[in-house]
């Protein structure tokens, strides 16, 4: 099998990214070559972007050195970037309608192998593509807003494609493009699975409902409610295993309806820290994607989370190899045969992808570093425990210590050179020949082996959306504690501040400064330059950029809050919210229920007044997460009389007050 599409070929840029010590803004950091190159599709050396078909879109540094020449594919290697310098310095482009955030896994191998469903969120449509001639069949247009998602095909050859916009799954006909119907099965559908035996459908939705339909009419068998968060499902056996997203957890769902126990990752050995250092451990969340694995059970792709001090010093987020955020894919089975692979080089790790015959599984990641010429596309090659170390070069390489040359990096025998993706990927299956299909946006594209084909639509590239998904040097992005536009759901130690949990930015944020828990951060400006380009390492921001990204970010809406299933009660905690005795409204009114003061209730120290919008999607509560429900918040973490006069509520006002704080 041919495996240059997974591999690619790894710069010093791209392995800093995935495996480097902390580095401070004033070394001089390395995003690149002084030289450009060709080869690889086009690939410039590291100035602007090259422009032919086949080339890569990297983000460029300043004109330094002399451009490649003209690889396969694509046009000659653009200028490439001086060896001393972290500039971001792309040309701000920015859509008139602002692009979702990437939640990857829109892609389908449906056709016995043969064609690619592809949904294309930015468009609001779905493409379907025949592999074996590289052609469109049918471009299937849906309702603006739609942004479909998750797709599957039943034992008819009927398309079912969650609509994460839509509030509905569609029912399409992939060869003629005819939407066969639409089912309001729940307000935010994420996942999808297929029974072949049952015929049915089960769709995992955000509000914690399990819905189960059958396949061939539509009609409803079952709807379950679980614990919310649930991202993917899958088939195991006669039970289903759903995931919950930020959690990284799988619920185990027996055929009668029955959560039997929940399934987690088994999380590595604490790994050697500084001299006088405890040990560094780590935790596992955000499971971008989950899917069957071939010999049972599941196959999750997630992140570990540092769970050790974290330095707020400029590098201080580190990189791959002891950075606050790596990746992992686990087996996870209910007989306990679990196995891991926690070493993969990925920033954001938002589809994972499997072929039975072979065993081989590819995980796709949606950012890459300035300076790399092809996303982190990382195969191994066994699911039966334990997993072996990765079949590719960069398994088993230690940290590339600060100023000391890369490895040298010999591609195995079995690779060809390949066209790299044009765009950034967002998805990834196994095509004809157990050959890696890749579906990219800005350009959107599906590649299959050296074959490209463009899918239809216009440019939605918009500078702020590119620079919420760029992986850092520090070997992590924006969208790796903010998923999704929204917020990991962990509480990180952070170095002479304490813990801190991590705040949402979706709603928007723009006119709710000064940022962050303790309003250390006056401007976005300030955070910008502070977080994205001192602590994550990343390359400078012009103002302009700096812009388009707080732009960008204001865009992301809340998720809709769930249905208020008591009326009668949210009616009754809604007068006692806005009861001037209570004191809810002293500090959360207006349209986003803040009034962005900073303000001590008796929790530790003044905080910043958080935004209540969109609160029922953001458990842990307060700023170091003490409350696991909206009940504890009122029962032992939440502060004395100085946060509110709830004291005094009875058991039944404080539960009508939570229920109306549930429908924000």
């Amino acid at each position: 099998m041919n495996r240059a599409a997974i591999l690619g070929w790894v710069t010093l840029g791209a392995l800093a990214a995935a495996c480097s010590s902390p580095v401070s803004r004033e070394d001089s950091i390395d995003y690149g070559p002084a030289t450009g190159s060709g080869g690889m599709g086009g690939t410039g050396g590291v100035g602007s972007t090259t422009t032919g078909p086949g080339g890569s879109n990297v983000p460029p540094l300043p004109p330094g050195g002399t451009g490649g020449a003209p690889g396969k594919g694509g046009s000659a290697g653009a200028a490439g970037g001086p060896t001393k310098a972290g500039i971001y310095s792309e040309a701000v482009v920015e859509a008139e309608d602002s692009p979702p955030p990437i939640a990857g896994g829109t892609l389908a191998i449906i056709g016995q192998g043969h064609r690619a469903a592809v949904s294309d969120p930015d468009h609001d449509q779905v493409v379907v593509v025949d592999l074996d001639a590289m052609t469109i069949v049918s471009t299937i247009a849906l309702v603006r807003g739609d942004e479909p998602g998750r797709l599957v095909e039943d034992g008819g050859g009927r398309l079912h494609v969650a609509l994460r916009g839509g509030r509905a799954v569609a029912v399409l006909d992939p060869s003629s493009g005819a939407v066969l119907g639409r089912l309001p099965v729940c307000v935010h559908p994420r996942g999808l699975a297929f029974d072949v035996a049952s015929d049915a459908i089960h769709v995992a939705c955000a509000g914690g409902e399990l819905v189960s339909y059958t396949a061939s009419s539509g009609v409803l068998l079952r709807k379950l409610r679980l614990e919310r968060d649930l991202r993917d499902v899958v088939v195991d056996a006669n039970r289903l295993l759903v995931s919950r997203f930020r959690a990284a957890e799988l619920l185990v769902v027996e055929s009668n309806g029955t959560v039997s126990g929940k399934l987690r990752p088994p999380l590595p050995p604490p790994t050697a820290s500084a001299s006088g250092q405890p040990p560094l451990s780590k935790i596992a969340a955000v499971a971008w994607r989950t899917i069957a694995s071939p010999d049972g059970g599941a196959l999750m792709v997630y992140q570990l989370l540092g769970a050790s001090l974290v330095q707020t010093t400029p590098g201080g987020y580190g990189g791959g190899c002891g950075g606050i955020i790596s990746t992992a894919v686990s087996v996870l089975r209910v007989d306990g045969s679990d196995a891991t692979v926690d070493t993969i080089s990925a920033v954001l790790p938002v589809d994972i992808a499997t072929v039975a015959t072979t065993r081989e599984v590819a995980v796709a990641s949606a950012a890459w570093a300035p300076g790399s010429t092809s996303p982190f596309l990382t195969p191994f090659t066994t699911l039966t425990p334990p997993l072996p170390s990765l079949s590719h070069p960069r398994a088993g390489l230690g940290c590339i210590t600060k100023g000391a040359p890369p490895p040298p990096l010999a591609a195995p025998s079995d690779l060809t050179s390949e066209a790299q993706p044009l765009g950034r990927v967002v998805a990834i299956g196994y095509g004809p020949g157990q050959k890696i299909v890749l579906q990219t946006r800005e350009p959107a594209t599906l590649m299959l082996g050296d074959q490209t084909i463009a899918l239809p639509g216009r440019s939605r590239k918009h500078t702020g959306h590119e620079l919420f998904h760029l992986g850092t040097l520090g070997g992590l992005a924006c969208a790796s504690c903010h998923p999704e536009g929204h917020e990991d759901g962990q509480v990180w130690n952070f170095a002479q501040l304490g813990p801190r949990r991590t705040q949402s930015v979706s709603g928007g944020i723009r006119g709710t400064e000064p940022f962050h828990w303790s309003g250390d951060m006056g401007t976005f400006s300030t955070l910008a330059h502070d977080v994205f380009n001192s602590r994550m390492t990343g390359p400078l921001l012009g103002d302009d950029h700096v812009e388009s990204l707080f732009r960008w970010i204001d865009t992301i809406p809340n998720m809709e809050p769930p249905a208020a299933e008591d009326a009668a009660a949210t009616e009754r905690g809604r007068a006692l919210f806005n009861d001037a005795n209570v004191g809810c409204v002293t500090c959360h009114a207006g349209a986003k229920l803040t009034n962005n003061a900073t303000v001590d209730v008796q929790t530790g120290g003044a905080f910043q007044v958080p935004s209540l919008r969109g609160l029922a999607w953001r458990a842990p509560y307060m700023h170091q997460g003490c409350a696991a429900t909206l009940a504890n918040r009122f029962e032992t973490c939440g502060g004395g009389e100085a946060h509110g006069h709830t004291s005094g509520l009875t058991a039944e006002q404080r539960a009508d007050l939570v229920t109306y704080l549930d429908t924000l």
